[in-house]
């Protein structure tokens, strides 16, 4: 985002490119987030911890998730943060004033914003990782995109390693610990998995412990061992993509075409043979969780890099112009938006909403996700007539400047953007 006092910008000056990646990644990741609301926690690692998950229709909408979804608009939005560190930092220093206050004030409200939503909604949060690593990313926004590309593929490679790592020094676990692990993580048993249902479809005090248990856990042992490796080092690959031009729409329809065939070509086979690797080994937490997961892991960057080029071409295409505009509107308020997923999906899954929580079919989550989508468009659509920033944009912007953003659009005149 960028804040500009002097010589404030044109609404039309906005990145379409970017805003459509965010529009089309805060509607995607609801087909993955779906399954947290919905589910018992271990099922979204473990597809076979919820019932009936594996067959039929269901288990066709949980392979299209997986391919298409799965970890794939989570690498677009780290992307798009480490794009838009770049960019806000560059049109700081281009007034002449210093980016760091602004990026870690920034940064520290992101993260109050991120734990509130944890702790007070859905422990699947990521606006936490996103405020914590881009701190740590900073330093390196100058660097070259050849640069950048090496260290970002580096650093999600160390959280690759540590994955197989933990996976391979298994056998040798005590067996308490082991046991304890399946039972917390991939196989609850009965009484565990009454307990979490009971607590999800109660009051929100009820929920406490749970969601509490399980934010916790993400932001400590999951943000060290995975999430920071992999969240840091795509948003040091996003820096280089953005740099280079491919966020941006800057290069042809040809390079876009090649490079979406390139990525599809690598991802989609990779993906699948995971997925058969993981049905060979039934399913165990021993190979499952660390190992047969770098599968998708590798293949996911594949797909987001294909989503990306594909998402380019058509912003390029005169005739999905009015698609490309809809999606881009519902990217211009994506953290309203995100949040607002939280809020509906919650309603109507836990005990202070409809208490939905392990009642739905997969294929019924994905008539949720297209009813969803469609409030997220229709919202975005209204809002966005009148007004400059979503209510969430325009609250952080003016705790991050420390003074009141202006809100209500006021037709021909100059605004400053996001």
């Amino acid at each position: 985002m960028d804040h500009l006092q002097a010589g404030p910008v044109l609404e039309r000056e906005r990145i379409l490119s970017l805003d459509l990646l965010r529009g089309f990644a805060v509607l995607g990741i609801l087909l993955m987030n779906i399954q947290s609301f919905a589910e018992i926690s271990a099922a979204y690692q473990n597809p076979t911890a919820y019932p009936n998950s594996m067959t039929g229709a269901d288990f066709q909408v949980w392979l299209l998730s997986h391919l298409f979804a799965d970890q794939k608009m989570m690498a677009i939005f780290c992307m798009l943060y480490g794009a838009g560190l770049v960019l806000l930092t560059s049109r700081i220093e281009a007034r002449g004033e210093r980016p760091w206050p602004i990026f870690l004030r920034r940064s520290f409200w992101l993260l109050v914003f991120g734990l509130m939503h944890a702790y007070l909604l859905w422990s699947g949060d990521i606006l936490v990782t996103y405020a914590i690593c881009g701190v740590v990313v900073y330093r390196f926004r100058k660097e070259p995109p050849k640069r950048l590309l090496t260290m970002g593929l580096m650093a999600v490679g160390i959280g690759s390693l540590i994955s197989l790592a933990t996976g391979w020094s298994m056998p040798y676990w005590p067996a308490l610990r082991l046991t304890e692990f399946v039972q917390e993580a991939w196989q609850p048993t009965a009484p565990q998995t009454a307990a979490q249902i009971a607590g999800y479809r109660g009051g929100w005090l009820a929920q406490m412990p749970f969601r509490a248990a399980e934010s916790y856990i993400d932001e400590t042992a999951g943000l060290l061992f995975n999430t920071l490796w992999r969240a840091g080092g795509l948003m040091l690959v996003g820096m280089a993509l953005y740099k280079l031009g491919l966020l941006t729409g800057s290069l042809a329809i040809r390079v876009y075409r090649n490079l979406g065939i390139a990525g599809a070509l690598f991802g989609f086979p990779l993906i699948a043979l995971g997925v058969r690797q993981n049905v060979q080994e039934h399913w165990s937490a021993g190979y499952s969780f660390f190992i047969g997961s770098q599968f998708n892991y590798w293949g996911s960057l594949g797909i987001a890099l294909a989503w990306i080029c594909l998402l380019m071409i058509a912003a390029k295409t005169p005739r999905f112009r009015g698609a490309v505009q809809v999606l881009a509107t519902a990217g211009r308020m994506a953290f309203s938006n995100y949040i607002l997923e939280s809020v509906l999906c919650t309603f109507l899954f836990y005990g202070h909403g409809f208490g939905l929580f392990a009642k739905v079919s997969r294929v019924q989550q994905a008539i949720v996700v297209a009813a969803v989508w469609i409030v997220v468009l229709v919202f975005s659509r209204l809002w966005m007539r009148n007004l400059y920033f979503g209510p969430l944009e325009w609250l952080w912007r003016s705790l991050t400047y420390r003074e009141m953003e202006p809100f209500r659009r006021i037709r021909h005149n100059l605004v400053r953007v996001t």
